[in-house]
């Protein structure tokens, strides 16, 4: 019976039990893909990256309970800790090659972080939909779209963010997979801005600390607040804290991640 490595790594942190979890499976090669999404229904985390040799480097993809997608920050991050810390990576940088983003690059810091460089996303500006006020408590300042499916809306204070409770059944009435809602931090948040993502079109009630939505929320955020060095914390129950950097056409995202558990898979 074959068995397959399996980690899971909390993200974004640098406690167990606090961040963002990640499954991260190193494969000899691929496997089919009903078996990658068997197996990410079954780690039940909100991410479970496979990753194989490609090269010099690593090909990537992330899975979902309910499906695949085309960028995860936090895996990515977990991916490159697994390969630093636990598999003898004895490179400066990781490169793994994507289906629809490119290379992606992680590199370790001086302080120890990982430093991950992602293309910079693009968002639009939205008509703030009909009826947002009854699934995010009130008028957003404004919203604007992040890619085909999500929303982003910023609300008046950090602790509106940090109490929101939204009512996901109302979701589907939006045509939404996913929604960001973000604010400036407090003094008390020891960051520059707060953040949560609640996506339940990819079957995630809400993701605890989240990369790849900071692809999105540092280049929009960088202009209004006059800096390219961006804190975020992401105010969910876990919690996380990502420190970034807006390079224009290029967004570096980077973060501590710790081992929680390592095992084996029985296929």
């Amino acid at each position: 019976m074959p068995m397959l490595p399996l980690f899971q790594v909390d993200a974004f942190t640098d406690r167990v039990l606090t961040g963002n979890p990640a499954a991260v499976m190193p494969l000899k090669e691929w496997l089919p893909d009903e078996t990658l999404r068997a197996l990410a229904a079954e780690n039940n985390l909100s991410e479970t990256a496979f990753f194989v040799p490609d090269g010099e480097g690593h090909a990537i993809r992330w899975f979902t309970p309910s499906c695949e997608v085309p960028l995860c920050g936090h895996a990515t991050l977990a991916s490159a800790f697994v390969l630093f810390e636990h598999l003898g990576f004895a490179g400066e940088v990781v490169r793994f090659s994507t289906r629809e983003r490119g290379t992606l690059e992680v590199r370790r810091s001086p302080n120890g972080r990982l430093v991950m460089d992602f293309p910079a996303g693009v968002t639009k500006r939205a008509i703030m939909p009909e009826g947002i006020e009854r699934l995010v408590g009130g008028r957003p300042l404004e919203a604007v779209k992040m890619g085909d499916d999500d929303l982003l809306v910023v609300l008046d204070s950090a602790e509106r963010v940090r109490t929101l409770a939204p009512r996901l059944t109302a979701f589907a009435g939006f045509k939404l997979r996913g929604l960001v809602v973000t604010a400036e931090a407090a003094p008390e948040d020891n960051a520059d801005i707060v953040c949560r993502y609640f996506a339940p079109g990819y079957g995630i009630a809400e993701d605890p600390a989240t990369g790849s939505i900071h692809t999105f929320l540092v280049p929009f955020w960088a202009p209004r607040l006059g800096k390219t060095e961006i804190v975020s914390r992401q105010v969910s129950g876990r919690g996380g804290r990502l420190y970034c950097r807006d390079l224009g056409e290029r967004t570096e995202i980077a973060g501590d991640a710790v081992l929680y558990m390592r095992g084996e898979v029985s296929l």
